[in-house]
């Protein structure tokens, strides 16, 4: 049926009521009422059937074919998106049907046609967009801690953007082309869209120099961000924390701030243990022939200690050093022989990478003793392995720093302060 037929339906129509004895402006006024009735049932049950149908079409060609990149169309809705054309086609040919005698009425309703034709194509292109990103995020190991998001986003404002000029043409008639209305246009989106523009830039340096992925571990103290990242848009960059609270930092603070990345660590070939204990000072001596036979007892030192020993007495016999003070010529200490302990236990210990950098060192006295600090790298980079491990290394320092006759700091308690009294 073509639109004359039709015209000739509704000239029918408005005849017969007419006829009635209505007046010929509420026969046309009752006329269109009834022809937007039908035309909108009709293009109701169009879009429910064509819906359906496209949406079956779509699901038994992506079960047959091969690629996933279908079965991702479905999930996006784009089948449903390009089903709404149907009934919007339906319309758009009825308009000038419907809206004979309503000439002006006519014109605002193609507008209005015009604008939801304007959205439904942008609708479509998002869907476009998300199938495209959620197809490479979970076929292509590459993009998987890619910010595919803000580029999707930043197409999207575009898309929008487009789409809002089209529809002030539509209804004002002006056109956009104009060089001072795209000027004033210029200037009104980096007005609102400042922070957009700058997290677009941020995202794409983040991207290029691979500053941050999604699943990195990141410390951001300004922020009290430390944990996983999961989304990296335009405007934010979400962080998990380790208490399952979540922190938003602006994605331009990724270039413009310091944080920490520990991408580093988990992917090199251990982490890192650096602590120190603290060592009372007044508890450091020279070791007397006591001493160094009693310290012959622990197995790990004993080769150290007799070979420094030797090497002692012959500079002291060659010196000739009065040893019935233990201060003249060379001596060993129960620190330096402990000191040898604690690297001799790290080569031992088989939970730390012998490859990596391994060091027992002293630092500058402090008002709490001397520091005696440990650096080396634990093959586990898992957090609660690595805390394991950590612990079991010091507990054992602390217990063994007795038979060495060391005394490790500690502020004093209350048994301290009551045995004083």
């Amino acid at each position: 049926m073509n639109k004359d037929q039709l015209m000739e339906y509704a000239v029918w129509l408005r005849d017969i009521l007419i006829e009635q004895g209505v007046g010929s402006f509420w026969a046309s006024v009752i006329n269109t009422a009834v022809l937007i009735i039908i035309t909108t049932l009709v293009a109701f049950v169009i879009d429910v059937i064509t819906r359906k149908i496209i949406v079956q079409l779509f699901k038994a060609f992506s079960n047959r074919s091969k690629t996933t990149f279908d079965d991702y169309l479905v999930k996006s809705n784009f089948p449903r998106f390009v089903a709404h054309a149907f009934p919007l086609a339906l319309v758009w040919y009825l308009i000038p049907v419907i809206f004979a005698d309503f000439m002006e009425l006519q014109r605002h309703v193609e507008t209005l046609a015009e604008a939801y034709l304007v959205i439904l194509c942008i609708l479509v292109f998002r869907s476009i967009l998300r199938t495209i990103t959620n197809y490479l995020r979970e076929t292509n190991p590459k993009y998987a801690d890619k910010p595919l998001e803000s580029y999707v986003q930043v197409m999207m404002i575009f898309a929008w953007g487009a789409g809002i000029f089209f529809i002030i043409n539509a209804i004002t008639g002006y056109s956009i082309k104009s060089i001072a209305t795209l000027s004033a246009v210029s200037a009104v989106i980096l007005l609102i869209f400042k922070d957009t523009i700058l997290g677009f830039v941020a995202s794409i340096q983040v991207s290029v120099n691979d500053t941050v992925r999604i699943g990195d571990w990141i410390t951001f103290s300004k922020y009290g961000a430390d944990g996983l990242v999961t989304e990296i848009t335009l405007a934010a960059v979400r962080v998990q924390n380790w208490d399952n609270t979540y922190t938003t930092i602006p994605t331009y603070s990724l270039i413009s701030d310091s944080f920490q990345n520990w991408r580093g660590m988990q992917e090199s070939n251990g982490r890192r243990i650096k602590r120190s204990l603290y060592i009372k000072q007044a508890s450091i001596k020279f070791l007397s022939s006591e001493d160094i036979e009693k310290f012959k007892a622990v197995e790990l030192v004993r080769p150290f200690i007799e070979h420094r020993q030797k090497v002692i007495d012959k500079y002291n016999e060659r010196t000739g050093a009065d040893k019935s003070l233990l201060v003249n010529g060379r001596n060993q200490t129960n620190l330096g022989v402990f000191r040898k302990y604690m690297d001799a236990y790290l080569h031992e210990s088989p939970a730390i990478n012998k490859d990596m950098y391994m060091m027992v060192r002293h630092l500058n006295p402090t008002d709490k003793g001397i520091p005696i600090e440990i650096m080396c790298w634990s093959y586990d980079k898992v957090w609660q392995n690595y805390e394991a491990i950590q612990a079991d290394l010091f507990d054992h320092f602390i217990a063994a720093s007795k038979y060495f006759d060391l005394e490790i700091f500690e502020l004093p308690s209350g048994k301290d302060l009551a045995a004083l009294g």
